[in-house]
């Protein structure tokens, strides 16, 4: 009888001893969580900067038509430009997350695609295919310059008021969001906005 009193009190101990285990390990992950957060768009210098205005560009879209982005602005309307190309795999795969975004945020912002490289019956095929029909599609080494793209896929988001909020190469979802996240923070990227408050934790500790 004592001997299984004993066993049931050490089972008991190494229970309680388990959960706070469990606990610990709860707070670390949740501490780890707030402190370890997704990299923002790499942002390459030269270009367009945020906070400036767009260069009044007048553009061709694939199927013929004309496209000034300061248009969007004189009707309220950002825009989300997205580079690619026709033979970038990683482009082709962020394609559904870009599409889901515009559609999400289509309450004020536009999605256009951008391209300076290929022929023209490579990207009408590829429009076909990836059923990007509703969207406009523009070829332009000028664009290009403008924003300085030297690696793709690259996003610039561009606000209702026709000013560059944050741009750079997006390799992942969570790259394109933190182009969004850098408007709602007021910042030009999220990884600068990181970096102040690394900054600010280290002066105040």
């Amino acid at each position: 009888m004592n001997a299984l009193i004993v066993s049931n009190v050490v089972l008991w101990v190494l229970v309680v001893g388990l959960s706070l285990a469990v606990f610990a390990l709860t707070r670390q992950i949740g501490v780890l969580h707030e402190r370890v957060s997704p990299a923002g768009a790499l942002t390459f210098s030269g270009g367009v900067k945020a906070g400036e205005a767009l260069p009044n560009l007048t553009l061709s879209t694939l199927d013929g038509r004309t496209l000034t982005l300061d248009a969007y602005a004189a009707n309220g309307r950002g825009v989300l430009l997205f580079f690619l190309s026709p033979t970038c795999p990683l482009c082709r795969a962020l394609l559904p997350v870009v599409t889901k975004i515009a559609k999400e945020e289509r309450r004020w912002l536009d999605l256009v695609f951008a391209s300076d490289g290929g022929t023209l019956d490579e990207h009408t095929t590829y429009v076909a295919e990836r059923q990007l029909e509703a969207f406009p599609y523009v070829i332009s080494q000028e664009l290009g310059v403008a924003f300085r793209v030297g690696k793709l896929p690259y996003a610039a988001l561009i606000d209702e008021n026709g000013v560059l909020v944050a741009k750079g190469l997006v390799n992942t979802r969570e790259h394109l969001e933190s182009l969004l996240e850098a408007r709602r923070l007021g910042v030009a990227s999220v990884n600068e906005y990181m970096g102040a408050q690394a900054r600010d934790d280290e002066v105040n500790a």
